[in-house]
């Protein structure tokens, strides 16, 4: 029988999928094995607006799901996360520009 991951252990785990997932999504062929050790990693890739809206919400339901955690909790803990290891948007101008904003 497996043994049961601890707290810790699947908030750890959980940051390697959400990594690993917003690598897929954003289209780029690396993984959290290549960036690990590897200084300001996050300021070396992009990603759309958009990308990033697909990628917090897969985050949320997979937070929801793994961590057990209620929908508002979640997309505090996705915030969090961009604000640690986000992407850069490479089209946050244009994206704007578009909204009128």
């Amino acid at each position: 029988m497996a043994k049961r991951l601890s707290r810790e252990q699947k908030r750890e785990k959980a940051v390697i999928d959400l990594i690993n997932q917003m690598f897929i999504i954003a289209g780029h062929d690396v993984t959290y094995d290549d960036i690990l050790g590897v200084d300001d990693w996050f300021r070396k890739y992009t990603m759309t607006v958009e990308q990033g809206e697909e990628f917090k919400k897969w985050g949320k339901k997979y937070l929801m799901k793994e961590l057990r955690m209620r929908a508002g909790a979640a997309e505090k803990e996705m915030m969090w996360f961009n604000v640690m290891w986000g992407l850069t948007y490479s089209n946050w101008e244009d994206y704007y520009k578009l909204k009128g904003n």
